[in-house]
């Protein structure tokens, strides 16, 4: 019996010296990355040109399927054709999802209610994003109007402009901050929007950590007007779950009634303690192992 409880003792202790268990690898989830994150790596031609080979192999490592370019113009991203930004997205394994860029109205333009020349432009614009293989075009803001009769104005340029878009087979959004839930004159100026422009011609690309900070709910606006929500950007002040501002598996588990398809993950930057790179991926994983967020919700 003792000889029996020594070698059990013995077992045990040897036991505490065996190989650690191998973490499992985390899964593999659909996600993007608003390029602006990196801005300081790859946001001019220039710096696209030295780095993007790199920083895009290292996003498709942690775990990023699409990207988001914010620097369009001129028929260009980064300074390159948009054949040549497709490539370079796809040669790292990753896909463009979405783009941010817009054609403003100037002063006269919204006096007259007059887009002919607003909308050549946006002819380029849809060309160019098709031939970069983008699925969605997201207007990145607009400035809060300081009436409600040059607000529909603009309504009705982000009708024009999303029909355009829908003709051409790419679908048309808005990327919201914060001062769109300020109210001109009586109407809080984003369910002004989201009333006057059709469903079919524009969704709302919320901003979730931006509505947080304007105090609004992003879970009672799914509710609200469901299905309006087809890309979300997902953000905290730094790198995501850091805040604990921002309920994100609330938002999450509402993600049918957004109506979500895709979300794009993005960083205004870091708190200085870490490069941005690193809480890139550390908001990855922050996606990955969070077990309220599907692999996938595209409707592609």
């Amino acid at each position: 019996m003792k000889k029996y409880i020594l070698l059990s003792l013995l077992a045990i202790f040897l036991g505490s010296f065996a190989a650690p268990a191998k973490t499992a690898p985390l899964p593999k989830k659909n996600m993007c990355l608003q390029l602006y994150s990196i801005r300081d790596l790859i946001g001019s031609p220039e710096l696209y040109a030295k780095n993007h080979v790199k920083v895009f192999k290292e996003l498709a490592t942690m775990g990023y399927t699409d990207v988001e370019p914010a620097f369009y113009g001129d028929g260009k991203f980064y300074g390159i054709s948009p054949e040549q930004f497709r490539k370079d997205v796809e040669s790292a394994g990753l896909k463009v999802l979405s783009s941010h860029t817009t054609r403003g109205l100037s002063p006269e333009e919204i006096k007259n209610h007059d887009f002919t020349e607003a909308m050549k432009w946006w002819d380029q614009c849809i060309a160019a994003h098709k031939a970069a293989g983008a699925k969605y075009i997201v207007t990145p803001g607009f400035g809060t109007p300081k009436t409600l009769e040059e607000g529909q104005v603009l309504c009705d340029y982000h009708n024009a402009i999303g029909q355009k878009c829908r003709e051409n087979g790419i679908k048309y959004g808005y990327h919201s901050h914060s001062h769109e839930f300020q109210k001109v004159e009586d109407q809080v100026w984003y369910d002004y929007m989201l009333n006057h422009i059709a469903p079919e011609n524009m969704f709302f690309q919320m901003d979730v950590y931006w509505a947080v900070m304007a105090q609004v709910s992003p879970v009672s606006y799914f509710k609200k007007y469901p299905g309006r929500f087809k890309l979300l950007h997902i953000k905290d002040k730094y790198e995501l779950g850091e805040s604990g501002m921002v309920g994100f598996d609330a938002i999450f588990r509402h993600a049918a009634e957004a109506g979500l398809e895709n979300f794009v993950v993005e960083l205004e930057g870091t708190d200085g303690t870490i490069d941005i790179m690193e809480g890139v991926r550390r908001s990855a994983n922050y996606i990955r192992s969070s077990n309220f967020v599907k692999a996938s919700y595209s409707k592609r």
